[in-house]
């Protein structure tokens, strides 16, 4: 198992783009304005990155020894992830063979007939579960994933945020208090406050969103950023 490398993951982050800048804000799905985006989508849409990325998720797991049988992505935002890191793990598993694991990933809409395990899951989580995440902003979706997973009695390990914008909610809670206050663990791979500042000297997208950003931060923030 590869060890984890968090300043190789970071460097992974910048040199495929994940991060932009936007001259007007957007309306992040979390409803709020932002100048910036984090997106693994370019990622997860290239197979060789993809191995590379899963790599990143083990070693991440084994260097924080988190218990897992099965790794589940978040619908449709780690649907892809959650599948290939759950194939890549089963397959490195002493006693690996037909009913060994399970290969679960979740529907982003329920079927309207059936059982409750085909309605919801193409292959239904089975013991210690990890949660994934691609971007977690106030954390709304996953908080739901984990409230249903943990609904259908699925016994969860933590769950992982590959970026966390490091943003507070609405209701005073950071996103990795919001998950422990659900009685999971919640790690991430990487900090939009750590990155930020690398992303902006790289690309250098000017000063107005550089201070459109540490505004952002003064007003969302779990702690201010400094760009110039």
């Amino acid at each position: 198992m590869t060890q984890f490398d968090q300043d190789a993951f970071n460097r992974f982050v910048v040199q495929n783009n994940v991060y932009g800048f936007f001259q007007e804000a957007i309306t992040l799905k979390s409803g709020r304005q932002s100048h910036f985006y984090a997106n693994w989508r370019t990622v997860v849409e290239d197979v060789w990155l993809t191995e590379r990325l899963v790599q990143f998720v083990l070693g991440f797991v084994a260097d924080k020894r988190i218990p897992v049988d099965t790794f589940y992505g978040v619908p449709e935002g780690a649907t892809k992830l959650g599948v290939i890191c759950q194939y890549t793990h089963a397959r490195q598993q002493q006693g690996y063979g037909k009913g060994s694991h399970v290969l679960a990933m979740g529907r982003a809409k329920p079927k309207e007939h059936g059982a409750a395990r085909d309605r919801f899951f193409v292959g239904m989580p089975a013991g210690k579960t990890i949660v994934l995440e691609d971007v977690t902003t106030t954390g709304g979706s996953a908080l739901k994933t984990i409230e249903f997973l943990k609904e259908s009695g699925i016994e969860l390990s933590a769950m992982i945020s590959l970026t966390n914008r490091m943003e507070m909610r609405d209701d005073g809670l950071s996103v990795q208090q919001a998950v422990q206050k659900a009685e999971v663990p919640f790690y991430n791979m990487s900090s939009a406050i750590e990155l930020l500042p690398v992303v902006y000297q790289s690309l250098q997208p000017g000063e107005d969103i550089a201070r459109a950003l540490e505004q952002e931060y003064r007003q969302y923030g779990v702690a201010p950023i400094s760009l110039v």
